[in-house]
């Protein structure tokens, strides 16, 4: 995949397992932890617009 530019979070230390993400030729949304930079997770915008719904509605382990 070296036609996608991979973006990281501002809020990701440079010495930390950190995700990064990027648009795939197609549309499609790519994933990938930096510790493992060869394995990608791909979805559509829509899944993953569900997944963080998602994860916005959880309760924090710390609130429990």
């Amino acid at each position: 995949m070296a036609d996608v530019i991979w973006q990281k979070s501002s809020h990701c230390p440079e010495a930390s397992a950190c995700m990064s993400v990027a648009t795939g030729p197609d549309g499609t949304i790519l994933l990938r932890e930096s510790d493992a930079p060869g394995t990608l997770l791909s979805t559509s915008p829509h899944q993953l617009r569900m997944l963080i719904a998602t994860v916005r509605c959880m309760p924090h382990p710390a609130a429990r």
